[in-house]
């Protein structure tokens, strides 16, 4: 499966992005699909996954949690991270990613890395 991210941008503190992953191939729906962020200086991290098949399981990092929502469409192929209440530290490129693991929270896990990834999309929030 090959990722193309899209719908970065600059926004206000406060304000709203979605952002959209499209992902090539037939086998999407095998897929645990993610997102994860790279801020300036500082190592890639985990920010939200969703479970194969009908997504009916997220789990989100901390810092993000009652603020993003990801949810997938297996017709579309696509996987959105919608980005509400947005505060400056969420400033940073964020990839999209995916694996053939059994639940999304292992995508959180390191040792299950490496991942496929798609090109990083750039979210700059303005305090």
């Amino acid at each position: 499966v090959q990722l193309q991210a899209s719908g970065g941008g600059l926004v206000q503190a406060g304000g709203s992005l979605r952002l959209s992953c499209a992902a090539s191939g037939s086998t999407f729906s095998r897929y645990v699909m993610g997102w994860f962020r790279q801020a300036p200086g500082k190592e890639r991290e985990f920010v939200a996954a969703i479970s194969r098949e009908n997504g009916d399981s997220t789990y989100y990092q901390d810092s993000v949690k009652g603020r993003f929502t990801i949810s997938r469409d297996n017709g579309k192929n696509t996987v959105d991270l919608q980005m509400n209440s947005l505060k400056a530290e969420d400033t940073a490129v964020y990839y999209c990613a995916a694996a053939l693991l059994a639940d999304p929270h292992l995508m959180s896990l390191k040792m299950y890395s490496p991942f496929l990834w798609g090109q990083g999309t750039q979210v700059t929030v303005s305090s």
